[in-house]
């Protein structure tokens, strides 16, 4: 188990639907980073942007991207994880991808659609979490409008790590700093969100705002409005669990089913 890992999040400015381009953006970012770092967040649809048009740019498990995805886990040696739009069984998901520095990979596919973009119109929505295990750190990923659901992202499975990656806009940017903080106070856990910036082909703005945030709602690290940059910080498991046991806060927490 290691009691310290080294996350990083890169906010970007994405390509509208032109992988190529944003994969190079994203490969030079993470060959600048310190050679320590353990895990790497990528945005939501890091490769498209949120796109309504799926077909344009979307990929099977096997192809370009998560190629891509596992050439870097395995040069680095570090877990890296974004969301992509991926093709399977003629059907449309915007999935979650973990790579473990040895390839292996880990999915999730986004549960809440957008339905005011018509999100649930084009992809599938999925229908369950799951808990990744890296380095003894029990991470739960989620994506953007899973954020506003509290009862999808309950601490039930003793995680220590929620991650949320996201194409947020800034017309509701405060909603995003504002739940993030709120998941982390009531989970307990530390949270990593990762938010894009720029403008897409749609003319919505987004401004970023990606934070590192701990188990009582304190940022560790941020970037500034429209940033192109990295947050980064250094989080610690043992602190988490005493505080955890110190104040045992989860040990109160009610008990229910999620019917699908």
């Amino acid at each position: 188990m290691k009691n310290e890992l080294k996350v990083a999040g890169i906010q970007a400015d994405l390509a509208w639907e032109n992988p190529k381009e944003n994969i190079t953006f994203f490969e030079e970012k993470i060959n600048t980073l310190n050679k320590d770092i353990d895990l790497i967040v990528l945005p939501e649809m890091f490769t498209s942007g949120f796109t309504m048009q799926p077909e344009n740019v979307a990929e099977p498990m096997n192809g370009f991207s998560v190629s891509w995805m596992q050439e870097m886990a395995q040069k680095h040696q570090i877990a890296i994880c974004g969301s992509l739009v991926i093709t399977e069984n003629d059907k449309f998901y915007n999935r979650f991808i973990f790579v473990h520095p040895n390839k292996e990979l880990e999915t999730y596919n986004k549960r809440h659609s957008f339905t005011l973009a018509g999100e649930n119109k084009v992809y599938t929505s999925g229908v369950e979490r799951i808990i990744i295990n890296y380095k003894g750190w029990r991470i739960c990923p989620l994506i953007c409008y899973d954020l506003r659901f509290p009862v999808w992202a309950r601490n039930t499975d003793n995680y220590d790590l929620l991650i949320f990656m996201a194409n947020w806009p800034v017309t509701r940017i405060k909603a995003w700093e504002t739940l993030l903080k709120a998941r982390a106070i009531e989970n307990m856990s530390y949270v990593v969100g990762v938010n894009r910036a720029g403008k897409d082909a749609n003319n919505y703005e987004y401004s970023g705002n990606s934070l590192i945030i701990d188990f009582l709602g304190e940022e560790l690290s941020s970037l500034n409005y429209n940033e192109i940059g990295i947050v980064s910080s250094i989080i610690y498991k043992e602190k988490q669990d005493i505080v955890r046991n110190k104040l045992g806060f989860l040990n109160d927490k009610d008990s229910f089913s999620i019917n699908y």
